[in-house]
């Protein structure tokens, strides 16, 4: 793969098509929000949307800025101030998101298998379509059963912990990581809803579909000549692929994952790495601004997201 070939392909970006692209997958994080005011309750009322947005907006831009998901435990804290929603409240809500978005993508995985005609022994990388899905369906069924188990028996969960903690920690420490796990069930308490649940179910589709119809445009701005499957293919195999950050923003992350994805409808790694490029600076700078104009905004300042990172950290 030369760079003279990268720019040939950047060069030739069909412009309409790409802004549209970049339109759909920046709709995702507004429907991400939606979704979360489903989600999330404080007192048992529901949350205004205009803060939540700020919240989300404030966290994915601190994704694309910092490492290690530092983005999650941001978007929390920004509604602890912005709401004043518990913040492991809002974490447990958030967790349910994850879940919520793991059950999807594996659809969109099945989907994209079946309509490729790819087997589970098929090779991305050093590793097989089959044992993803294998590997993120079991780490997600074992999320969905720790989050119903909770919701479903909440004083026994407490009472297992407050017994356990006292055990091996002191008793303030004790004390405060029941709180946290009353926290945490609180956050989880839409599962208890079945009108709710649908709704969460509803919205995640919405999040996912939009996210990979970007994707297919993508494709058409940058040439890329791959059957629609490929974009469910792409989305599911991008979010398992960056589920642990290692870089900010992704960057080098995404890259990667692009081309070997890619490999599979036979597109060269020149073209794929170009789309992946430009598709992912795209992406990028509309929500990094506008979660920047939230902040300022909201009156915080990017020194205050750093006692969300020790809330999370602690």
């Amino acid at each position: 793969m030369r760079l003279a070939e990268v720019w040939e392909h950047v060069r030739d970006v069909r412009w309409v098509l790409f802004i549209l692209a970049i339109g759909l997958a920046t709709l995702t994080f507004p429907l991400r929000t939606i979704r979360w005011q489903y989600l999330l309750r404080f007192e048992g009322e529901p949350l205004p949307l205009v803060p939540l947005w700020h919240a989300t907006a404030i966290g994915f831009m601190s994704t694309n800025i910092t490492a290690g998901r530092a983005g999650e435990f941001v978007r929390a804290y920004a509604a602890r101030r912005l709401t004043g929603v518990r913040f492991t409240t809002a974490i447990g809500s958030i967790a349910v998101e994850r879940v919520f978005d793991g059950i999807t993508l594996l659809a969109m995985l099945a989907i994209a298998m079946w309509a490729g005609g790819f087997g589970g022994d098929t090779e991305v990388g050093s590793i097989t379509l089959g044992r993803i899905g294998k590997l993120a369906g079991a780490a997600f069924a074992a999320a969905l059963a720790l989050a119903v188990t909770f919701v479903s028996w909440p004083k026994q969960a407490l009472r297992a912990t407050r017994a356990i903690t006292r055990r091996i920690m002191p008793e303030s420490w004790s004390l405060g990581v029941v709180a946290a796990v009353e926290g945490v069930i609180s956050g989880l308490d839409s599962l208890r809803n079945p009108g709710r649940v649908v709704a969460v179910t509803f919205w995640s589709l919405a999040v996912w579909v939009a996210g990979a119809a970007s994707f297919w445009l993508g494709y058409a701005a940058f040439g890329i000549e791959a059957p629609w499957s490929a974009a469910l293919m792409l989305q599911s195999m991008l979010a398992f692929g960056v589920a642990v950050q290692f870089s900010p923003g992704f960057f080098g992350q995404f890259e990667a994952v692009c081309r070997i994805t890619l490999a599979l409808y036979a597109v060269g790694a020149g073209q794929a790495v170009s789309f992946a490029f430009g598709f992912h600076l795209g992406g990028f700078l509309p929500i990094t601004m506008l979660g920047l104009w939230s902040l300022s905004g909201a009156h915080l300042h990017l020194a205050d997201l750093r006692e969300a990172k020790d809330e999370g950290d602690g």
